[in-house]
């Protein structure tokens, strides 16, 4: 039987491992959240039966909804939490006998995409990627998924949907029954009745063909920034670093989801998961590997793009100082007279003679205009 640890204990555990774990946690970027923190954001269930998802009875618990799916082979239940809270984590933990280990994690939140096996329960975290055209950012949202053989648990850690829509927010319609999350998980009939893992893997496909856009919008942004790059613009440098802060980022989340559905190929293998949905998973793993091949190049490409950039910033320091040594030796040379006839030696008899005074300026101009002719000629000035 599962451990349910108390806030207590949860915040104690909280406050010793809490800082370290959180250095080896990707970075995020959250969204900014509408609605207030305060709002109740009771979950979105559905109970399914063939394929066919209704509504819960008002009033039915987390219990409730498990003794519904264990109480026939052909049942399943399916819970979104827009905005799981400690006292929502408790009772599912409670009812669904969790190990505190995925206890700890729903609640701590910040993970690494991964999947783990605690007996009958599966634990995922993954995360989506959306791009913010205007700030040239990656924003990612955490999703964690709890799946049992006749129940899965979604919950947005970010309160955000895999779109970036607010999670705790419902359709234009308003009414929660036909919610456009809910529908879309569970619009394939046919896929529903191979239980949990078909909506845990209709799920990651959501999340990674939302990776498609994100890719798009680094490479437009990349190809500016060549551009860029080539016409001279002294402000590129720090784009490059930015884009390629968003680039790495988004390496790490798609490998580590790649690492999630290839440990998710695994477990349905060994536990006799029907070959069409195997199939679809498969499907999205070449999706990733796609992904992963594309964010590679994207990343080789633009240290290239920063090293070309680094060779005309140096080139082009180096034209200027040409240009100040140029017009620093002209300058020198009248310069050079001046500070010769400014020494006040008793025995200097050009300074007695009628025509010391406009041959030092003519030497002056001479010699100027001869070295600004040399470093034209030269091309440093």
């Amino acid at each position: 039987m599962g451990v349910v640890w108390s806030e207590g204990e949860m915040q104690k555990k909280t406050d010793v491992n809490g800082s370290s774990r959180r250095r080896d946690i990707l970075r995020r970027r959250y969204a900014p959240v509408t609605t207030a923190p305060d709002a109740p954001s009771a979950p979105l269930n559905r109970w399914v039966t063939d394929g066919v998802a209704d509504e819960p009875p008002i009033g039915a618990t987390v219990a409730d909804g498990l003794a519904f799916a264990d109480a026939a082979s052909n049942r399943m239940v399916m819970s979104i939490y827009p905005a799981p809270d400690r006292a929502q984590i408790r009772e599912l933990a409670q009812a669904w006998e969790l190990h505190p280990v995925i206890v700890e994690d729903l609640i701590l939140g910040q993970q690494r995409p991964k999947l783990d096996r605690y007996g009958d329960v599966v634990f995922m975290a993954v995360r989506s990627a959306r791009y913010l055209d205007e700030a040239e950012e990656v924003e990612f949202a955490e999703f964690h998924i709890v799946m049992r053989p006749n129940a899965i648990v979604i919950l947005c850690q970010d309160k955000q949907w895999i779109d970036g829509s607010p999670a705790l927010g419902v359709d234009e319609s308003g009414d929660r029954r036909f919610d456009r999350r809910v529908a879309t998980l569970l619009a394939d009939g046919d896929l529903l009745k191979l239980g949990p893992r078909a909506v845990a893997y209709r799920m990651i496909d959501l999340i990674v063909d939302g990776y498609a856009p994100v890719l798009r919008g680094i490479a437009i942004d990349q190809e500016q920034i060549e551009r860029q790059v080539f016409s001279g613009d002294v402000a590129v440098a720090q784009r490059i670093y930015r884009l390629s802060q968003e680039i790495i980022d988004m390496q790490h989340t798609t490998s580590s989801v790649g690492e999630v559905v290839q440990r998710l190929q695994n477990d349905f293998i060994r536990h006799g998961v029907p070959e069409e949905l195997r199939a679809y998973l498969e499907d999205v793993a070449d999706h990733l590997t796609r992904d992963n091949s594309r964010v590679a190049e994207y990343r080789e490409s633009l240290s290239q793009i920063l090293s070309v950039n680094a060779t005309l910033v140096a080139e082009r320091q180096n034209e200027d100082m040409k240009k100040i040594s140029g017009w620093a030796a002209i300058l020198f040379a009248p310069t050079l007279i001046g500070s010769i006839y400014g020494m006040n030696f008793d025995v200097m008899p050009e300074l007695h003679w009628a025509f010391g005074y406009p041959v030092a300026l003519l030497a002056m101009v001479a010699l100027a205009v001869f070295l600004y002719w040399v470093f034209k000629r030269s091309k440093w000035i």
